[in-house]
């Protein structure tokens, strides 16, 4: 039986990376839609789960994706909301690809410090987008001390209040005008990362290099002038001044064996949701040491 999947884009051109990505991962069939709002998603999910039996409902699967993670959420909780036992498939929400983005930079990072980031001082640079919120919100849920920057403190404070809502923990919210308030943000922190936007470095050397007590340092913007002065697009654990250092390419690396291992998983079962949480959990079994 054809492994089908169903792409729901909250923007008006269903992503063709994620369409690509799908068919590489083992789908073979991708029905795209875009523009998709929420009073669109039922009767979409009902020509889903209602044309095949219960035992065939492993091979059609949901993807949520589009520009804007709030709407993709309100998309997944639509979708499961349509579904009931034993109709039901398995869906995924990587809108922007942010919940991948961000797993993969917090498991490397993770992974650098022994596994372990309770108690841990961590900011997020450029924290108001979706990868860093995501960010914020695992690292929070992991127990860490989250601090995320923003330019203006009322876009902070809706981050802020965003990931205490959706994942609890300890989070703060400064602000940064620009790449010259980096070196008082960086002071306490021990991992950083940096998720602003394309092509603007945010995160001079000098903020970050031989800096007590600072042990990680990430960067997920791959267009120059990179977001990190300093770190480069392939660095993979690369210690410069005393720092572990991850380049955008060398995360986007990760996130495309969990995106691809992701939509796998949906046709193993009918039953499985696939979010941020799940998503690491995806991470930290591809990371683990092979026996």
């Amino acid at each position: 039986m054809r492994k089908l999947l169903l792409q729901l884009d909250s923007s008006r051109l269903p992503s063709v990376f994620d369409r690509v990505v799908a068919y590489d991962a083992g789908a073979d069939e991708v029905m795209s839609y875009g523009d998709i709002t929420e009073p669109d998603v039922r009767d979409l999910i009902h020509g889903c789960i209602f044309t095949r039996g219960p035992k065939d409902l492993k091979n059609t699967a949901v993807f949520v994706g589009g520009a804007d993670m709030a709407v993709g959420e309100q998309l997944l909780a639509a979708a499961t909301k349509a579904m009931f036992k034993p109709f039901t498939v398995s869906a995924m929400l990587d809108s922007n690809g942010s919940n991948t983005t961000a797993v993969a930079a917090v498991a490397k990072m993770v992974q650098t410090v022994g596994g372990e980031v309770r108690g841990k001082r961590v900011l997020i640079v450029a924290g108001t987008g979706p990868v860093g919120i995501r960010a914020a919100g695992l690292f929070a849920k992991a127990g860490a001390d989250v601090c995320i920057t923003s330019r203006k403190a009322d876009a902070g404070e809706r981050a802020r209040a965003l990931v205490l809502k959706r994942f609890g923990g300890s989070v703060r919210a400064i602000t940064m005008p620009d790449a010259r308030e980096a070196i008082r943000a960086c002071e306490r922190a021990e991992l950083l990362l940096n998720a602003g936007p394309a092509g603007v470095m945010l995160v001079p050397k000098q903020a970050w290099a031989n800096r007590p007590g600072l042990k990680v340092v990430a960067d997920v913007n791959a267009v120059p002038p990179l977001g990190v002065e300093g770190v480069e697009l392939m660095d993979d654990g690369v210690i410069k001044e005393g720092v572990a250092c991850f380049g955008a390419l060398a995360i986007g690396n990760l996130k495309m064996k969990v995106h691809k291992a992701c939509i796998a998983r949906l046709f193993e079962r009918n039953d499985l949701v696939l979010d941020a949480e799940t998503i690491a959990d995806v991470a930290r079994e591809l990371m683990a040491p092979k026996p």
